[in-house]
């Protein structure tokens, strides 16, 4: 008998400040209503019963749309993507984590820190969570080299650890900007290759991507693919993946591995 796949599918819930990255201004209130209208635009494919996903969610946008987040709580994880998607100390660990627990009624037990950054993991535990998922773990140009990092989930500091899913030999990475610019074929297979091989697959997205970002100034391989175009392309991924695997959320997932 096979041994069971499953497919932790999660979306980084954010003010989209990106644009301010290139030097092109953008007011807060558009960055919000972008972020939220990505997440409008996403919910009914992830809001099927069969879809489970974890949603990294900024406690700065949960307070802007908190009837938003705890309908989705209902559904599907909230975790932790810090206090502001922009700004960072460390006392956010804690205070992101209680604003979204206040907000959604639920416990939180995930962090995912915006941009992949770096964390002391002493403060991760220290404000309460038991899993991180802010690695990487590949070459990102301009961004990371995290080629001497585990590949699959390890713990670190007693706190499990959930790196974004990366091909078993090239690492290359499979998440948004692969899954926007390289050919839907080759990521599928690249994908089912790693699930195949790792019994399990970590995919990020980001909502905002889902929006028509085309007029905002980013790199065309950052805007590429937008709107309907992508969101039908996740879905046709999702329904690739479901044969294969099931989905659940980064929490169910760490419990599994506790056992």
């Amino acid at each position: 008998m096979a041994k069971e796949q499953f497919i932790l599918l999660s979306f980084d819930v954010e003010e989209f400040d990106m644009p301010l990255e290139y030097g092109v201004n953008i007011p807060f209130e558009q960055q919000l209503q972008i972020g939220y209208s990505g997440l409008e635009k996403i919910k009914p494919i992830i809001n099927t019963g069969k879809t489970p996903s974890t949603l990294f969610t900024t406690a700065n946008y949960a307070m802007h749309f908190p009837d938003q987040i705890k309908d989705l709580a209902m559904q599907h994880e909230i975790a932790s993507h810090t206090f502001y998607h922009s700004n960072f100390a460390d006392e956010h660990l804690l205070q992101s984590k209680q604003k979204l627990e206040e907000i959604t009624g639920k416990q939180i037990e995930g962090l995912r820190m915006p941009r992949m950054r770096k964390v002391d993991l002493n403060e991760v535990k220290k404000a309460g969570y038991t899993y991180d998922s802010s690695i990487n773990p590949t070459w990102l140009p301009g961004r990371y080299n995290n080629l001497h990092l585990n590949r699959t989930y390890y713990y670190e500091e007693q706190l499990l650890r959930i790196p974004a899913s990366v091909s078993p030999t090239f690492r290359i990475p499979l998440f948004w900007l692969s899954f926007k610019n390289f050919p839907y074929s080759f990521f599928k297979t690249i994908a089912l290759h790693t699930l195949r091989k790792d019994g399990y697959l970590c995919l990020y997205f980001h909502p905002w991507e889902f929006t028509d970002i085309t007029q905002t100034g980013l790199p065309a391989y950052t805007r590429r693919g937008c709107k309907e175009v992508l969101l039908q392309k996740l879905d046709h991924l999702i329904t690739a993946l479901s044969k294969e695997g099931t989905f659940i959320t980064s929490q169910q997932f760490i419990q599994l591995k506790k056992l």
